[in-house]
């Protein structure tokens, strides 16, 4: 169906869903930094695969069997080269980030960690980038810290090096980019000086690559970790980057099929990685999509959606600022098309239900980054989160549903 939206950027014209109303008015979808949309050739390939090609993996000997096997090897491929990881046997798919770093946790951290020595987690992390390494702590006696943040989201890199050099740090987990405030973390620099202790590094990616290229060599991450649905893939699936030692090293997270060499009553062998930790039948489907998405993603023009993302970031940032009693938070430079902001007039509850009858999709909460929240001192904000497909009109429709909401609420 051709796009009714012929005016508006070429991007929006490949994701489908956009093209409608919510609430009688034309949707303003601004919550990409939750769940990004799809593009037609995503949907497609889905589509497709179910229609045409759906087998189990790594199984059957027939046709299916084998069209199927060849796509999911395939996206390991695609997944691998995204990265600029040297194997592709270092990407193991999983249901998404919060799985990728449960595994990485549950395996190599209760295998590694023991009584006395640290893990530091940025204090904007997002939860899936800190509870398992609680988990982790608590079985092994490790000890989590916070690495402590700027008031405009910036890494407080003074205290970053002095807990380096003053406690037993074996893994640093930090993102990327910050999923509630847009702040983009040094991480490579990060990486380095982790390096230079003897500790490892797991950074979270989850926002970092709908937006920008990124090269797990460049950066010298130990794990890396990111997630369809951020990545205009599907729900469900997401990819682990590790270095091959640290797989080849590490046991296996869950038991099932596929992830065995043999088994025996008097014991189980296990296959290398990726294998041993893709237990069971995997989301053949969503890993097409993602590659699928990632294909797409790596066509498209990186400085072109840069600069397109950055202005609707500052003019939206400007006018938001312009109405009384509006605070924007997290304002650090080069930050990424992220704003989150909180008002003196209404909770950003109530703020999200103006603009969710204005047609504008946005998010309102603690964005499962509790510990940010307590380090702003609020109990939550709105945040509208802008991708390639957003355009002006898409701001201006915002800025005006805000300043709607505050006439309504004063």
């Amino acid at each position: 169906m051709p796009c009714k939206s012929d005016e508006r950027s070429a991007w929006r014209c490949e994701f489908p869903i956009l093209d409608q109303e919510v609430n009688g008015k034309p949707l303003v979808y601004l919550d990409s930094a939750a769940s990004s949309q799809k593009p037609r050739v995503v949907l497609d390939t889905m589509d497709f695969y179910y229609r045409m090609d759906n087998a189990n993996v790594h199984r059957g000997v027939h046709a299916l069997g084998q069209r199927s096997t060849e796509a999911y090897d395939n996206a390991r491929a695609v997944v691998a080269k995204h990265l600029n990881a040297v194997h592709t046997d270092e990407i193991v798919f999983t249901k998404g980030c919060t799985e990728a770093v449960n595994l990485v946790a549950a395996s190599w951290g209760q295998a590694n960690l023991k009584p006395g020595d640290v893990v530091l987690c940025s204090m904007a992390e997002h939860h899936a980038n800190l509870v398992p390494w609680q988990l982790a702590a608590e079985k092994t006696g490790a000890t989590v810290k916070p690495v402590p943040i700027h008031d405009d989201g910036q890494l407080d890199w003074d205290a970053y090096l002095a807990l380096l050099n003053e406690n037993p740090v074996k893994m640093v987990a930090i993102k990327h980019v910050c999923n509630t405030l847009g702040t983009v973390y040094p991480v490579k620099e990060v990486v380095s000086e982790a390096h230079r202790v003897g500790a490892l590094v797991t950074v979270d990616g989850a926002q970092a690559v709908p937006h920008r290229p990124v090269d797990v060599q460049d950066i010298g991450a130990d794990f890396y970790i990111l997630a369809g649905h951020k990545a205009f893939g599907p729900m469900g699936v997401g990819a682990l980057y590790g270095r091959l030692p640290l797989l080849r090293a590490m046991p296996p997270y869950q038991g099932g099929g596929d992830m065995i060499r043999t088994v025996s009553f008097d014991g189980t062998t296990f296959r290398e990685p990726p294998n041993r930790f893709e237990a069971g039948t995997p989301n053949v489907a969503g890993v097409v999509g993602l590659a699928a998405a990632l294909e797409w993603l790596a066509s498209q023009d990186f400085d072109r959606i840069e600069v397109h993302e950055q202005d609707l970031l500052a003019s939206a940032t400007e006018a938001l600022e312009e109405i009384p009693g509006v605070r924007v938070l997290g304002k650090s430079p080069g930050k990424a098309s992220v704003i989150s902001f909180v008002t003196d007039f209404a909770h950003p509850h109530d703020i999200a239900t103006i603009l969710d009858s204005e047609g504008v999709a946005v998010r309102a909460g603690h964005h499962c980054c509790m510990p940010l929240m307590g380090r702003l001192r609020v109990p939550a904000t709105v945040r509208a989160s802008f991708a390639m497909y957003n355009d002006n009109k898409d701001k201006e429709v915002l800025i005006q549903a805000v300043a709607k909401a505050r006439r309504i609420f004063s």
